[in-house]
């Protein structure tokens, strides 16, 4: 009886150490971690903006195959689900590369 009693104690002392929540564990001090829509652009000038999105078009047109392949397969349900089982290359192969060959 003494010893469940020490356990227990124990216990209960280890919980309470462990789950203790100190502030210098919190990562950000601030209470709203959303800014203001007002305030959104003002992270990038027009510039920058402008160069984001000549790079994204340039992505766009130069993509490789496989996410191609990929992006097919994720529009269509049964291939993203096969796709989960067996993977997407074999996920296109099986719902898109043999109506080609027909």
């Amino acid at each position: 009886m003494k010893t469940l009693l020490i356990v227990t104690l124990l216990t209960a002392l280890a919980v309470v150490a462990l789950c203790y929540e100190s502030h210098e564990s919190m990562e950000s001090y601030e209470m709203i971690p959303f800014i203001n829509r007002r305030r959104a652009n003002s992270f990038m000038s027009p510039q920058d903006r402008w160069r984001v999105k000549i790079q994204e078009r340039t992505r766009e047109r130069t993509k490789p195959a496989y996410e191609i392949q990929r992006e097919a397969c994720d529009d269509y349900t049964l291939c993203s689900r096969y796709a989960f089982i067996h993977g997407y290359n074999a996920a296109y192969n099986r719902y898109f590369r043999q109506h080609r060959n027909i």
